[in-house]
């Protein structure tokens, strides 16, 4: 079996969860608890421009919170 994630015929979807990381998930696997859907289904360039384009910031959003708070 190919990697899911990797297969740039199927459709994916743009996770995000409490921390503002991003994932990309193909579109047959049920989103798991935590996560949110914020770009709807695309190909798998699509969503990785989302991502690059959304993303900006790779930290943890309870870090930068941290550092805003010193």
């Amino acid at each position: 079996m190919s990697n899911p994630f990797e297969d740039d015929s199927a459709g994916y979807l743009v996770l995000v969860n409490h921390e503002n990381q991003h994932s990309l998930w193909p579109v047959w696997i049920d989103v798991p608890a935590g996560w949110t859907t914020v770009h709807g289904e695309d190909t798998r360039q699509g969503c990785l421009d989302y991502i690059e384009a959304n993303w900006t910031d790779i930290r943890p959003a309870s870090l930068t919170a941290s550092l805003a708070g010193q």
